[in-house]
């Protein structure tokens, strides 16, 4: 009697996915509990494993597939004997380079292997740049095209050699198609506006300095500015109820809580996984709880449960230089708060011209709930917070 592999159950509301990576081919004996493939949803990646014990007779869908949940992909044989190589309709290659190829795939981000299979790039000649070798998607582009052919000075460059113009063309993978589906959804469907105002971090940054030795002693965590900017925007979001709430048809509903979304970049992607209650985080609960959550998501360790329900969202484009940008709202969310480069700039103070550790902040927020004045003095208070944080303090 044949045993059929069927797509598990993903998620709240995901009801397909990608088949990113087969794992095994025609012909291997698998173990129960094995892991047979992966599957690239919208949010997270799944791994698939056989149940049962016994060999491959056949591989339904190929990679790259939308598969649904329920749906077969393989069909095991649990009293058949294992072949040292594939059929070549269902392959070409022996069991021991599959395994192989299943080693070092497993060194590889999932976008990156999708990109390797679209253009054709043996993933076990790529050295990988990312954390532990791990091979990105960059990593496989760069093998993928070509070095470029020197320029000789006296040749001009309209007549540079065909070869020297060369393309590569890589399909999205699915979370970035759904990335860039929904941050378009946002602005068709919310009437977002972003109001801006700098925050002087003077006493924020004497604070870390003089408590980041006896912080990481007592807590084991470094004392981060995200901590500060966390307890900050809880704050203003308890103070302006509005900007804490999400439109459901024609009601809108208040959050009592306070989930915050940090935004982590991934090679998949922007992730924006979830720190729940953070007003009942002390600063070391909420710097270990984001260091958690940033771990995860580049380790593509995230589940469902990590990414959902948050009430509020908070973005840092200044770890990547930004001085400055519009952040658009992670829908349902009527609001995110866009942090930016800590630039020492000359300011007036007291009537004097000083240099001052200085950050543009941006808020965006869907004006069919949120008041420009709600909005400018949420932006206000968190500026206030951080200048002036005694208040924090008290909890620190």
């Amino acid at each position: 009697m044949s045993i059929e592999v069927k797509v598990p159950v993903l998620g709240e509301s995901i009801v397909e996915g990608t088949l990113a990576k087969w794992l095994v081919s025609v012909g291997q004996a698998v173990a129960a509990g094995s892991i047979i493939a992966e599957l690239e949803t919208d949010k997270v990646n799944i791994e698939v494993t056989a149940e049962n014990a016994g060999v491959v007779t056949l591989l339904r869908k190929k990679e790259g597939d939308t598969v649904a949940v329920g749906e077969v992909i393989a069909v095991l044989d649990p009293t058949g004997t294992a072949t040292a190589t594939a059929p070549a309709s269902q392959s070409t290659a022996t069991a021991a380079v599959a395994t192989s190829k299943a080693e070092t795939a497993s060194t590889a981000t999932p976008v990156a292997r999708n990109v390797a299979a679209d253009a054709g790039v043996d993933l076990r000649t790529v050295a990988g740049s990312g954390p532990s070798g791990k091979i990105t998607k960059q990593d496989v582009i760069n093998a993928a095209v070509p070095a470029q052919p020197a320029v000789v000075p006296t040749v001009p460059a309209a007549v540079a050699p065909a070869a020297a113009r060369s393309e590569t063309r890589v399909k999205m993978s699915r979370r970035r198609q759904t990335i860039a589906q929904r941050l378009v959804l946002a602005q068709q469907t919310a009437a977002m506006l972003t109001t801006f105002n700098e925050v002087d971090l003077t006493r924020v940054m004497d604070i870390r300095k003089r408590k980041k030795d006896s912080f990481k002693e007592q807590h084991t965590i470094g004392l981060g500015f995200m901590s500060f900017f966390t307890k900050a925007t809880v704050s203003a979001l308890k103070a302006f109820p509005a900007v804490n709430a999400e439109i459901q048809g024609d009601e809108v509903v208040y959050k009592n809580y306070y989930d915050i979304g940090i935004a982590v970049s991934t090679d998949d992607g922007l992730v924006v996984p979830v720190l729940r209650d953070a007003d009942a985080l002390s600063f070391a609960g909420i710097e270990k709880g984001i260091d958690a959550l940033a771990r995860k998501a580049r380790e593509n360790k995230l589940g469902l449960n990590d990414l959902v329900g948050g009430t509020f969202t908070i973005t840092n484009g200044g770890v990547f230089g930004s001085l400055m940008s519009t952040p658009i709202l992670n829908a349902p969310q009527v609001g995110i708060l866009g942090m930016h480069k800590i630039q020492e700039r000359p300011v007036v103070v007291n009537g004097q011209i000083v240099i001052r550790p200085m950050m543009y902040l941006a808020l965006s927020y869907d004006h069919r709930i949120i008041d420009g004045s709600t909005a400018v003095r949420f932006l206000v208070h968190i500026k206030d917070m951080l200048e002036d944080p005694d208040a924090m303090l008290l909890q620190f």
